[in-house]
Formats: C-alpha cells, sequence, structure tokens
C-alpha cells in the first residue's frame, strides 16, 4: 500500500459512504466535481478515497499521478487481482488516497463478460470491513457512458452523486440516468439512493443556465443542492498542472463554490444520520 494517511486518522466507528458520481454525458464536469469535491472534504479532516474508474483516467491525472505510476489501477482491483489497498495512491492532500486508472480498464468489460456476479466485482472489492474503515467516504468516478464500468459503480454505492450541465438538453439525459438508477435499485441494488444533482458549468449571464435551474428544481425540488458551480477558467486549466481547482487556486469562484458545495452535502449528510 502506498499510503498511510488513512491509517494514521482517528478511528471511527460508521463505514465509509460510497458515493458514484455519474452522468451518461460527457463534459458535464463529473471528474473535476469528483477531484473537487473530495479535496473539500479531506480539508475538513475527512477521509477520501477516490477510485478512478474511467479507462480515461482524467482523475488520476488531476491529482498528479502519471500513468507511469499507474502499477496497480482500478483495473486489477475489479478483475479481483489486486486489493483495493494495494492500488491506493497517496495524494499531496492529507487524508486523501486515490485508486488510479489506465487504458487496459476499457478492455475489462469483455474479460467479464463470462465471470459470475460481474455487476458485483467493485462491490465485494469496495465493501471489505478494512476498507470501509479506513475512509470516511469513498468517491468514484465513472466513465462517462451507462457501461458494465458504471454499472458495477451504481452497485458498488449507497448513493448517486449526479453532476448536470446547465444546456438544453439536461432533463433529458437526466430523465435517462435515473431510469437506470431505478432499474439498478430494482435488479441489484435496493438501497440505492440519489445524494443529490449538483449544476455545473453555470453561467449568471445566460438566460438558458438560469432557465435550466429553475427547471431541474421544479422537477427535483429537495435533491438539486442549492450550490451552483460556475463556469471557470481556473478549473479548466487545473488538471493540466495535475492539481486540483483548491491548491491550484483557492480563491477562484470555481474553488469557492466545491468549498460550499462540500459544506452542504456534508450538513445535508449529518441530517441524515441523525436519528
Amino acid at each position: 500500500m502506498e499510503s498511510d494517511a488513512a491509517g494514521k486518522a482517528e478511528s471511527k466507528t460508521a463505514p465509509a459512504r460510497i458515493i458514484a458520481v455519474a452522468n451518461q454525458k460527457g463534459g458535464v464536469g463529473k471528474t473535476t466535481t469528483t477531484i473537487n469535491l473530495a479535496t473539500a472534504m479531506a480539508a475538513v479532516r475527512h477521509r477520501v478515497l477516490v477510485v478512478d474508474l474511467d479507462p480515461q483516467g482524467n482523475a488520476s491525472t488531476g491529482f498528479g499521478i502519471p500513468p507511469a505510476d499507474r502499477k496497480v489501477t482500478s483495473y486489477d482491483v475489479i478483475l479481483g487481482a489486486a486489493d483495493v489497498l494495494d492500488a491506493v495512491h497517496r495524494t499531496e492532500i492529507p487524508g486523501l488516497d486515490i485508486v488510479p486508472s489506465s487504458v487496459d480498464l476499457s478492455g475489462a468489460e469483455l474479460e467479464l463478460v463470462g465471470v459470475e456476479n460481474r455487476a458485483n466485482r467493485l462491490s465485494d472489492a469496495l465493501r471489505e470491513p478494512h476498507i470501509l474503515s479506513h475512509y470516511d467516504y469513498i468517491m468514484i468516478d465513472c466513465p462517462p457512458s451507462l457501461s458494465l464500468l458504471t454499472l458495477n459503480a451504481l452497485v458498488a454505492a449507497g448513493s448517486v452523486l449526479v453532476p448536470l450541465q446547465c444546456e438544453f438538453f439536461a432533463l433529458e439525459g437526466l430523465s435517462h440516468l435515473l431510469r437506470t438508477i431505478e432499474r439498478v435499485r430494482a435488479n441489484f441494488n435496493p438501497t440505492l439512493e440519489i445524494h443529490g444533482i449538483v449544476l455545473t458549468m453555470f453561467d449568471q449571464r445566460n438566460n438558458l443556465s438560469g432557465q435550466v435551474a429553475s427547471d431541474v428544481r421544479s422537477y427535483l425540488g429537495d435533491k438539486v443542492f442549492k450550490t451552483v458551480i460556475p463556469r471557470n477558467v481556473r478549473i479548466s486549466e487545473a488538471p493540466s498542472h495535475g492539481k486540483p481547482a483548491l491548491l491550484y487556486d483557492y480563491k477562484c469562484p470555481g474553488s469557492q463554490a466545491y468549498i460550499k458545495l462540500a459544506s452542504e452535502m456534508l450538513k445535508r449528510n449529518a441530517r441524515v444520520a441523525a436519528p
């Protein structure tokens, strides 16, 4: 194991919450949300594990893990060739670890075709007691498709966080994803919940952004987080430097929005956990 950050954290009794960050549409800020939300949560002393389940490996790159250093990855974990802790890399953020991805993951679906319980491979790996006790949150960055990899994430997760770009076809794509979540709930994971919808790439100068936000809130009510993530150049620049936006430019509007989102999410979780 390449990280001892989690092991040095204070002991806890509650198992990790597993959250899949999913949207079948690409370019909606899914990986950006995973990276910066995880960073913001680790900054307030939560132990966080990011699982990069996208063959493109953008979350791994965004945390500064070069491809050459990804010796053991989520590919090995999902095929059962390695324990999760064997694949963990420590990031420069204290308390925040990542299981990186590699291009090999793109072939995992074919390799799993004949495997029994192939939809449960990630769940079996992540829900081991020694994994759940290491972290407070496990966030799975899903590929931008409704594939077997995404299905594995939804079966493993307790809830789904949906980044939703403020654009014309947003609700149509969201409806498709919600139907998929219902099918997963009916057939594989009856306790799966919608953790929340986060509106991304919001442009307050654009009337369409405001209209989409209004429509989504009318459709899903309190499931939509109050915090919106604005379009922000600094957020776009950060991955090329191998850093979360919160480290690249803490004061930029995008970073501040993710800090507010983390606070809102943690407060929401506390209300849910309260007796």
